[in-house]
């Protein structure tokens, strides 16, 4: 069974840190790129970051562009999206999320994607 599974989320002040992982099962997550989004109450879902593994490239939204980093471990089978300087306007549900590479995508939109987690809750809060 094809299944991604989100962890890591929480409150945490401003300026804290936080590490969301991704595990993957039922496929091998380095075939595929990953994608992470999130998605605040009464908005959009939103593109955070993204990595291809096949360009060995990385992307981000310009919100979290020197603050968060995406990452991928082979042999867990896992991604990870590490957050830091946190601020009250990055509080939303992340998601992950994995999708076939094709040329001339853009994975920072939700729609390339075809397989998603259940989503992690992130706060940001004193």
């Amino acid at each position: 069974q094809v299944q991604l599974v989100e962890s890591g989320g929480g409150l945490v002040q401003p300026g804290g840190s936080l590490r969301l992982s991704c595990a993957a099962s039922g496929f091998t997550l380095d075939d595929y790129v990953i994608g992470w989004f999130r998605q605040a109450p009464g908005k959009e879902r939103e593109g955070v970051s993204c990595s291809l593994a096949s360009l060995g490239s990385a992307y981000y939204a310009d919100s979290v562009k020197g603050r968060f980093t995406i990452s991928r471990d082979i042999t867990g089978n896992t991604a990870y999206l590490q957050m830091n300087s946190l601020k009250p306007e990055d509080t939303a549900v992340y998601y992950c999320a994995t999708a076939r590479f094709r040329v001339g995508t853009n994975y920072l939109l939700p729609r390339a994607y075809t397989t998603w987690g259940q989503g992690t809750q992130v706060t940001v809060s004193s």
